[in-house]
């Protein structure tokens, strides 16, 4: 089903009071670690086949809270945006390693999404929320496919279906579809291309709709076609995935202080254990209670260690969190959410400024409260004269 425009509210930083501040002061520095999200699909090595594989998908909580904090206002027809390859990867990636042509590889991503339970939901989401929130309709389970095929290197695109308020995928493959079970092959012609229907609804991944197969409702459908040149072309993470079980890591972050004056040096820090190097650990940070936004990705030492220098601008109370996506052995990490209070510079100006007019007072009145020693002892020495009186 295709969903309306939904409108995501944020508040922008208001100023900073001094009794905010002296509650964070007894914030924790650090808050406990969030868990992945971890889901495990079954693959059949060709359709109709007998051979089982089950792929282990993990997702970090910093990378879906990353996708529920982006855009999700839907304009005319930009359903492309909610194409995010990048991030889907791994697990293009390991679908490559079971089937050796496209159209299998097309199908194993069908069977994927099959075994997503369908659900009529609210407005338009990222495949990483669909798969976590494992539930999803046509337009989502459109999303994530198209996100495997492109990663996997396969040219897509979006069939919207305005009148039968439906969304599919079409797929460009070398060869006319081989393992459609309909008489006839279904597809939609663009740039002189066919793009082969491949149906992502249905719950039956064993058994479930092929490339190039159509329902009944859609055979003589008029479909627009979405091309994706304005997908999403990076993310700060990806998902793991596995044929076996994902080993668990863990990951740290600290933060030099606690309080900074804006502008002056923090140093964020931590490691991988096990310690990985080469690997990327994107640092998350939000602001006064506003969506998490990238800050930077670095790249572990030898050590599995990372460090980044930040000076920060904007003063607020900023929640720091370190994640990386993991990899094909390891289930990515979170770090702890640390807790950094940047201080705007006016109140130290303003804050030095109340210092010295206080020792300045502090200093009038101690002068004006007593003579000097000198001034008493020449007042004992004064005489009293008696005037006579005038009668």
């Amino acid at each position: 089903m295709i969903k309306h425009l939904t409108l995501i509210s944020t508040h922008p930083w208001k100023n900073i009071t001094i009794t905010l501040l002296l509650l964070a002061a007894f914030f924790p520095p650090s808050c406990c670690f969030a868990a992945n999200y971890d889901y495990t699909y079954e693959l059949l090595d060709h359709p109709g086949g007998s051979t089982n594989y089950r792929l282990t998908v993990s997702v970090t909580s910093s990378l879906y809270e990353y996708y529920l904090s982006k855009d999700h206002n839907l304009h005319i027809y930009d359903f492309a945006k909610f194409v995010t390859p990048h991030p889907l990867k791994p697990i293009a990636d390991d679908l490559w390693s079971i089937y050796s042509d496209d159209e299998d590889f097309a199908n194993g991503v069908l069977m994927i999404v099959h075994q997503i339970p369908y659900l009529e939901s609210g407005p338009q989401k990222y495949p990483v929320e669909t798969i976590v929130e494992n539930e999803g309709d046509c337009d989502l389970f459109s999303f994530i496919a198209a996100s495997i095929m492109k990663a996997g290197g396969l040219d897509v695109v979006l069939l919207l279906y305005e009148t039968e308020n439906h969304m599919n995928v079409g797929v460009y493959l070398s060869e006319e579809p081989n393992d459609a079970r309909s008489s006839t092959v279904y597809y939609y012609t663009h740039d002189g291309k066919r793009y082969y229907v491949a149906e992502c609804t249905g719950d039956d991944w064993r058994h479930g709709w092929r490339v190039g197969e159509c329902a009944d409702l859609l055979e003589e459908a008029s479909a627009r076609i979405i091309t994706l040149e304005d997908c999403e072309q990076s993310s700060p993470g990806q998902v793991s995935s596995s044929y076996g079980a994902l080993q668990a890591s863990s990951l740290s972050l600290v933060v030099s202080t606690r309080f900074v004056i804006a502008r002056s040096a923090v140093t964020l820090s931590g490691y991988i254990s096990p310690a990985l190097s080469s690997k990327n650990v994107t640092l998350y940070f939000s602001s006064s209670g506003s969506p998490s936004s990238v800050l930077v990705t670095v790249v572990t030492d030898s050590n599995g260690r990372y460090s980044y220098t930040w000076r920060p601008f904007s003063a607020g109370i900023n929640s720091m969190r370190a994640s990386w996506s993991g990899d094909t052995d390891y289930a990515g990490a979170d770090s702890g959410i640390c807790t950094l209070i940047v201080i705007p510079l006016e109140w130290l100006m303003m804050g030095v400024t109340v210092i010295v007019l206080l020792i300045v007072l502090l200093v009038v009145t101690l002068a004006t409260r007593r003579k000097p020693p000198e001034e008493l002892e020449a007042f004992e020495e004064w005489e009293v004269v008696d005037y006579p009186e005038y009668s």
